[in-house]
């Protein structure tokens, strides 16, 4: 059985995490103040629909694992409500006015936007990893994370309306990074506990629905108008659906005996949300945003199935979710196609012209800040008084939860006899 966590440890995570909100609730009551002026009803919808993906899309894709649900769902709320807060502050120093941060509901949003890296990055590293790190690894993914955005969209001035590269392939590349640093020897043949059941499968596809459903607010939620808003949205439906089928389609393909893969089900089908993001709210037309919905599911089932495996045997990289085919290897892709789309489509934002040159500065930026930041983030999270779980006790939520004990089967038989003998006692 999995040891209990030694006291010690306990105490490191709740005074760490008391006091990481303690330093929030100042920072806030300095610096953060209401801005009521802006659409509150035109965004309120949007912001509703990305919180949900947050909380509940990405929890539940991560219950996969049989014996991992609590701390999928659980940590995933964890990284999400510490990583909103931290990311409203973190984005928000950059745009300051007289020396506040004027909160509104598309702060919101870009607030759930910043978890989502970080929940990215929790995919890699699923299983392995403790709470505490967990938490240590919002706080600097977050503001490493706001940095490069700045950086993408301020310096460069580029387009990444779906967040293709500053969320996506940011997220998987600095995960990517962490779990190389993080590399454990023991889990190089697999867990006996790294694998899923069939209600652990299904409860993830609950993820992967809530997730597809609302991906067009996702990608056109922070659009500059509406016409800009609507385009996110067609072309992010067009390219899901076409994603979706050519998912089945090669899922089936790619088995010896032609069956469904749930894994690529679960993941694949969500790449084309990903890869048209960064040129959704451009006029590529719906029959090119289809397309990119196709090529992506390709990338993903094929990355999924011949990729990850190589990357587990030849480089160390122990991708537990396989964020890197739906998130890297589909956020390298948005992120060409916005390069091509800056080529083709002459178009101006804020009176400033999209280039290829820029984004492709901002794609090459992104992946680079993202693989040095969880390099040194995977440095800071080995350090010893961190604590982590042994390999052993890798993939059990009994190691950092209370988890109901299974009834045993002669246990099973005395209460259907007790309950048994209570009916006759009752005729």
């Amino acid at each position: 059985m999995p040891s209990a966590l030694d006291t010690n440890m306990r105490f490191k995570f709740s005074i760490t995490a008391l006091f990481l909100e303690a330093i929030i609730i100042v920072l806030f009551g300095i610096f953060v103040e209401y801005d009521d002026s802006g659409t509150f009803r035109d965004l309120y919808a949007f912001f509703q629909d990305v919180h949900v993906m947050i909380f509940v899309g990405f929890g539940f894709l991560m219950t996969f694992l049989k014996k991992y649900g609590f701390s999928s769902v659980g940590i995933n709320m964890l990284i999400a409500a510490f990583g909103l807060q931290w990311g409203t502050l973190m984005q928000g120093f950059w745009h300051m006015k007289r020396g506040k941060i004027h909160v509104d509901m598309k702060s919101l949003i870009n607030a759930d936007f910043s978890t989502a890296t970080a929940l990215i990055s929790f995919g890699a590293v699923l299983g392995k990893t403790s709470p505490l790190q967990m938490l240590i690894m919002t706080i600097l993914e977050v503001t490493i994370f706001a940095c490069n955005e700045h950086l993408v969209t301020e310096v460069f001035q580029a387009t990444d309306v779906g967040a293709s590269m500053t969320i996506h392939a940011f997220g998987a590349y600095f995960g990517l990074a962490v779990t190389l640093i993080l590399f454990r020897p023991g889990l190089k043949n697999k867990h006996e506990n790294e694998e899923s059941t069939y209600h652990s499968d299904l409860f993830a596809m609950i993820g992967t629905l809530f997730l597809w459903l609302f991906w067009p607010s996702f990608n056109s939620a922070i659009a500059h108008e509406s016409s800009h808003q609507f385009k996110a949205i067609v072309n992010t439906y067009y390219s899901l659906a076409a994603c979706a089928a050519v998912t089945f389609a090669l899922s089936s393909l790619v088995d010896q005996r032609g069956k469904f893969s749930m894994v690529l089900i679960q993941n694949a089908t969500l790449a084309g949300g990903v890869a048209v993001g960064t040129c959704a709210d451009l006029p590529i037309h719906p029959s090119v945003a289809m397309f990119i919905g196709s090529l992506a599911g390709v990338i993903s089932v094929l990355g999924f199935h011949f990729l990850s495996p190589l990357l587990a045997s030849k480089l160390n990289i122990q991708d537990t979710c396989g964020v890197h085919n739906l998130h890297g290897l589909p956020g390298i892709l948005g992120g060409i196609a916005g390069i091509i789309a800056a080529a083709v489509i002459k178009e101006d934002r804020h009176s400033v012209p999209i280039t290829p040159g820029m984004q492709a500065a901002a794609l090459g930026s992104t992946i680079g800040i993202a693989l040095a930041g969880g390099a040194l983030t995977g440095g800071i999270l080995k350090l010893p008084f961190l604590g982590q779980a042994s390999d052993q006790n890798c993939f059990d939520d009994s190691v950092y939860w209370e988890v109901p004990e299974e009834e045993k089967p002669h246990e099973r038989h005395s209460n259907n006899h007790d309950e048994h003998s209570r009916f006759e006692a009752t005729m």
